[in-house]
């Protein structure tokens, strides 16, 4: 393996009520990361698509364990996103590699997505935190949607580890209520961004 995982944490939010009107149902909220080894540290390597395989079956495996810890149902995951913390001895571009494989797992595992999975990295030391963008998952323009999940591990990413991320949600913000922002429904119709 390139990528051994050392240890697997999650973070999961129910959201009852924020300010305004308690929704009907609660907005379910998580993240879930995987601190692997970083087979690139302390050297430069110019081709990175080895690892290609091996992440996206991570990306499919996490993206199953969130979906069971928001409850199990799929079609109810209506967000997501993607990161990566990269430790100290290794490079950003380290991170970049979790974001094709890691966001077509997560796409496998939930079984739909057309849109972008919105995604950040940074290099970090133990226990760096970040915030990971949330957008919908067939139109990343639904501004009800734009929101962020924070997760971090607190005895990761050692020097020659990686945080890898993902996340999602069942629903945008709650009473979310964004002046001038688009609705699925606006999707396809003349003028829309594509």
């Amino acid at each position: 393996m390139l990528f051994p995982v050392r240890k697997i944490v999650s973070l999961i939010e129910e959201i009852r009520s924020d300010h305004g009107p308690a929704p009907a149902m609660p907005l379910l909220k998580g993240a879930i990361a995987a601190v692997v080894g970083n087979p690139y540290v302390g050297q430069y390597v110019d081709d990175l698509s080895p690892a290609t395989a091996e992440l996206r079956a991570l990306g499919e495996e996490l993206g199953g364990q969130l979906i069971a810890h928001l409850g199990g149902d799929p079609s109810s995951i209506e967000s997501y996103g993607k990161g990566a913390i990269v430790g100290g001895a290794g490079e950003i571009e380290h991170g970049a590699m979790w974001h094709i494989p890691g966001g077509g797992g997560m796409r496998a595992a939930i079984g739909r997505g057309t849109s972008i999975v919105p995604s950040t990295k940074k290099v970090g030391p133990m226990g760096a935190r970040l915030d990971v963008p949330l957008t919908h998952l067939d139109w990343s323009y639904v501004g009800s949607h734009y929101d962020a999940i924070e997760m971090g591990v607190s005895d990761g990413p050692r020097p020659n580890e990686m945080v890898l991320i993902l996340a999602m949600a069942t629903g945008g913000r709650i009473n979310a209520r964004l002046a001038g922002g688009f609705t699925i429904e606006d999707q396809g119709k003349p003028g829309m961004p594509a």
